[in-house]
């Protein structure tokens, strides 16, 4: 079995259980939460409310059932025992020691309504997304931009050498659409999995809701139901449009994005590495790669997400805004392998509208340039890109 790979949100994990009594590990089914739980915590007895015994035990006698780990425990899948919450405001109350209990969950939207019922000002949250580029670095080496955007980070592609095919069809079967039944009770899982194809389809674009609904056959109020539904389940996740600032002719619709590119290959029909070589994938799925990895960096340092695009009615575009502080940094992503002059016409014009702004792009060669005042950086260099521009507390 290979060695563990080290998170980067081990640090923070150990932070929230310095601060907070409790502490909550979200992210999508597979991320690692349980792992990284374990490794961080391996001193605290560990149940699973997955485990049907357990969680009989625990509806049964929550009190009972807590009693057993008087200095805390790791709870995992603990939304399946949404009974417990109550207690756990108790038992916490009642007590001062920080870090006693490490809740762990799936559904975020089952495990987020909980705490802010029963366990508000009490909880310390980190949000666990697939591994980053940074963390799997080793293992990348000698790979192609294609075949990392073809695998994707979940951990048992990369622990298990599982073919991206085989696990990606077994996880939206088992995970995904158990998920969506037990949230909303969706009855055509035919209708929802073509749902999901085309949202895979558009990764990296313009979120147009209403065409999304009319190409899947269903209304848009459905479309936007079940569009929530993968964003509660960290599959996907919505940029917001800036505008502060820089006058109205601006859209005012966000972008899509998939939190994982070998997930959105697999649903939009891509089965090699090599078909996204010249493929109309290859650009969406390259920037959907450098956003995830901002969004990855954000959440496994506790920072504030702030990260936007901008577009213009002329069709100017940005795509990636980070806000750090007082400053704005804005991201160009270029699935090329070769720096064109071209380039660089986005960042001149926003920031000749906007001021003093710091300019980036990542582009899918192996080799940066300085480039002066927009320097540009290999898609291998991201995590160093990351931790220079956005720094780590």
């Amino acid at each position: 079995m290979p060695p563990m790979i080290p998170r980067e949100a081990a640090s923070s994990l150990l932070q929230l259980a310095g601060w907070y009594p409790v502490v909550a590990l979200t992210g999508p089914r597979q991320a690692g939460k349980t792992t990284l739980a374990r490794s961080v915590f391996p001193d605290k007895p560990y149940v699973s409310l997955e485990d049907a015994d357990t969680r009989a035990f625990a509806l049964d006698d929550p009190r009972r059932f807590l009693g057993q780990f008087p200095d805390g425990a790791v709870l995992d899948e603990v939304q399946r025992a949404p009974e417990l919450f109550s207690y756990l405001q108790t038992l916490v109350d009642a007590g001062t020691g920080m870090g006693r209990f490490l809740l762990t969950g799936s559904q975020q939207f089952g495990l987020t309504e909980n705490i802010t019922q029963s366990l508000a000002g009490r909880v310390g949250f980190l949000h666990l997304l697939p591994f980053t580029l940074a963390e799997t670095r080793d293992l990348w080496a000698a790979k192609s931009l294609e075949e990392v955007l073809w695998q994707g980070f979940y951990p048992p592609l990369l622990d298990r050498g599982i073919p991206p095919h085989i696990w990606f069809s077994d996880y939206l079967t088992t995970y995904v659409e158990r998920d969506v039944r037990l949230a909303l009770n969706i009855r055509d899982l035919a209708a929802f999995h073509r749902f999901v194809l085309m949202c895979a389809a558009r990764t990296g674009q313009l979120l147009n809701l209403s065409a999304l609904a009319a190409d899947c056959g269903i209304t848009h109020n459905t479309a936007k139901a079940w569009l929530s539904v993968l964003e509660a389940s960290s599959l996907v996740a919505l940029l917001a449009p800036y505008h502060r600032n820089l006058g109205k002719r601006l859209t005012k619709t966000p972008k899509l994005y998939f939190l994982d590119t070998g997930f959105a290959a697999w649903l939009a029909g891509v089965r090699e590495a090599r078909e996204l070589v010249l493929g109309n994938l290859r650009g969406p799925l390259f920037e959907t790669l450098v956003v995830a990895e901002f969004m990855k960096f954000k959440r496994n340092h506790l920072r504030p997400e702030e990260l936007y695009f901008w577009r213009d009615s002329a069709g100017h575009e940005i795509d990636l805004l980070v806000e750090a502080g007082d400053r704005l940094l804005a991201v160009e992503c270029k699935a090329g392998n070769t720096v064109a002059r071209d380039w660089f016409s986005a960042l001149e014009k926003f920031s000749h509208l906007a001021g003093n702004v710091a300019g980036l792009i990542v582009m899918g060669g192996d080799q940066g340039q300085p480039r002066g005042a927009y320097p540009v950086v290999s898609w291998r260099d991201i995590g160093a890109t990351l931790t220079e521009r956005l720094g780590v507390a």
